[in-house]
């Protein structure tokens, strides 16, 4: 068995990774960016001790460095930093520093400790499909121009860029270019939670509108438990690559608030939707979609959960809490 370093623990994919990882026996350790964060979710805090929790701070790179040497993994999966693209407006620079300054810094310390005769590590970096935003309508695959269009994929390409600088040094370094996906464990401030919990609340009769910003967009959305077992699969692996992960559909968010109403129970609801244009991105890719053959054909992954399925899952739990 493995011993697994998880940054980012407490995140959507965090929480995923941790638990599958201690489910097939490996030695998990997590980190978490301060110690007065509170307690852990119910799903973490049930672990127990089989997983041990760690401080480190991205915005000072030397903590988790100085982790990697104390806690000396087998694997090392990078999830932590800034998660969302809309927030990287309001923060460039910081959204720089976490998602492409600290993990240039992880590299070189991987690097020189590999370098001086230490254990090897193998990193597993989630990248995002942001950093092939501009490639245009068809499905993205791993050779695609990198090409962002907001300060989030501009960062997630500078880290996504330095993996494949260092794995050609010789470092067992692989990017997942995760495009979206979701679960009930995804954040309020997501426009997927945001949407699913507010058809809760207007099936609960507790709301009576829904205000979103532009329902044409289209994104490739996928089941987070399926993209957490992706990266297991990359760290497993004989060999270090870049591999997209992605549905290869693409769906509107106007279909997905029909799929979530749907799964309420709603039909007629057009007219339970508002739009704002203060909701609408400064720059977005109109249709964003995934190619995951590469992973599909050398280390045999396909999502299991299809897209209605995923929103349903969203909408019962929040439903669930609602009542």
């Amino acid at each position: 068995m493995a011993r697994a370093l998880v940054t980012g623990l407490t995140g959507q994919d965090g929480g995923y990774l941790a638990e599958a990882l201690v489910a097939a026996g490996h030695e998990v350790h997590g980190t978490v960016s301060r110690p007065d964060g509170g307690a852990l979710p119910p799903h973490l805090a049930a672990l127990g001790p089989a997983l041990q929790v760690h401080v480190a701070d991205l915005t000072r790179p030397e903590t988790l460095t100085g982790l990697v040497d104390e806690v000396s993994p087998d694997w090392l999966f990078n999830l932590a930093g800034a998660s969302s693209v809309g927030a990287s407006w309001a923060d460039p620079v910081g959204t720089l520093d976490v998602n492409g300054r600290a993990v240039l810094a992880l590299l070189e310390h991987l690097f020189r400790r590999q370098e001086a005769g230490g254990s090897p590590v193998r990193l597993v970096q989630a990248s995002s499909g942001e950093v092939f935003a501009g490639a245009g309508p068809d499905p993205v695959g791993e050779t695609a121009p990198i090409s962002p269009l907001n300060p989030y994929g501009a960062a997630k390409a500078v880290a996504h860029l330095g993996v494949g600088m260092y794995r050609s040094r010789g470092l067992h370094a692989s990017s997942m270019v995760l495009f979206n996906h979701e679960s009930p464990r995804r954040p309020d401030r997501f426009v997927t939670r945001k949407i699913t919990k507010g058809v809760a609340a207007i099936a609960a009769g507790r709301a009576d509108h829904l205000t979103l910003g532009n329902l044409d967009v289209s994104r490739d959305w996928g089941w987070a438990p399926d993209y957490v077992a992706a990266m297991v699969l990359a760290a497993e692996a004989d060999e270090p690559a870049d591999y997209v992960v992605a549905t290869g559909q693409a769906h509107s968010l106007r279909d997905l608030v029909a799929a979530a109403f749907a799964e309420a129970g709603i039909t007629d609801w057009q007219s339970l939707v508002r739009t704002d244009a203060a909701f609408v991105r400064p720059a977005d890719a109109a249709v964003l979609v995934g190619d995951a053959s590469r992973l599909r054909d050398r280390l045999g992954w396909a999502p299991t959960v299809d897209f209605a399925s995923m929103v349903a899952a969203m909408v019962r739990h929040d439903r669930d809490e609602l009542s």
